[in-house]
């Protein structure tokens, strides 16, 4: 991928932070997010060389590596960033993660000095069994849970794990700067617009997303008031919804089936 740099100061903060995505392997973003005092954070690095180029540009010293899940190319660089920089690791309780420093699970707070910064830990599994997410400054690091108008594969979970962590997504403000791992949005936006092609809402997410990448900019991070009016897999409820998934048979009072039903047209869409 090739996309410029931009920074955003989340809302809702006390502390001046500045948010960047790091574009990284063929379509990962490794999110930053550093101070004004030098000192930066970072989620999911699963290669090295754009973290270094990114604390080079920006001047800024690596203190923390975050982790979501144990996927490659969530965790490629962390064992090497960790021993360049001295970063302490937070990660799942997951031993299929190696050299960290801090496990942390559902309810455990991650409270950091440099960048001053604050985040509750979700466990939302449904993508992987021990997927977590960091929640905090105005900010959801998702992983591989929640993707601008998609969400994550269901490789180890059930379809009821993945709809109960997407519900307990879909409860975070609207101006909640949802940071996921992946440029998804474009092709997640193809198969919303199967299933709502008169979701307004829809439309505009995906045009202000096809602005971005025409202008060589990433499409995240993405509202979450924005995605709740526009990502189907958070609306599964809605009318239109409800009429597609029983014009295939889910029960009308299914929520789960409906959601089930939506993951798995997804897994055999074809743009």
């Amino acid at each position: 991928m090739e996309f410029s740099a931009a920074c955003w100061r989340p809302a809702n903060t006390e502390y001046p932070l500045r948010l960047e995505p790091l574009p990284a392997l063929q379509d990962n973003y490794i999110w930053l997010l550093a101070d004004d005092n030098g000192h930066a954070l970072v989620v999911d690095p699963g290669e090295a060389e754009p973290v270094e180029r990114a604390l080079t540009r920006q001047h800024v010293k690596l203190t923390t590596i975050l982790l979501t899940h144990h996927h490659a190319d969530h965790v490629g660089a962390a064992a090497m960033l960790r021993e360049r920089h001295g970063a302490s690791v937070y990660a799942p309780v997951d031993g299929r993660i190696d050299d960290v420093d801090h496990r942390v699970g559902e309810g455990d707070q991650v409270t950091l000095n440099a960048p001053a910064a604050h985040f509750e830990v979700w466990a939302v599994p449904g993508h992987t069994r021990s997927h977590i997410a960091y929640i905090g400054e105005g900010l959801a690091f998702s992983g591989d849970t929640l993707f601008s108008l998609g969400c994550g594969r269901l490789f180890e979970g059930t379809p009821q794990q993945m709809l109960d962590a997407l519900d307990r997504f879909a409860m975070l403000p609207d101006d909640t700067l949802v940071c996921c791992g992946h440029e998804y949005t474009l092709a997640n936006a193809r198969f919303a617009h199967t299933i709502e092609p008169d979701n307004d809402a829809l439309a505009m997410r995906t045009e202000s997303a096809r602005q971005a990448v025409a202008d060589g900019r990433a499409s995240l991070p993405a509202r979450m008031g924005e995605e709740r009016a526009a990502n189907p897999f958070l609306r599964t409820d809605c009318a239109a919804i409800r009429q597609w998934a029983g014009n295939r048979g889910v029960a009308p009072d299914d929520r789960t089936g409906r959601f089930a039903a939506l993951r798995a047209t997804k897994d055999g869409f074809k743009a």
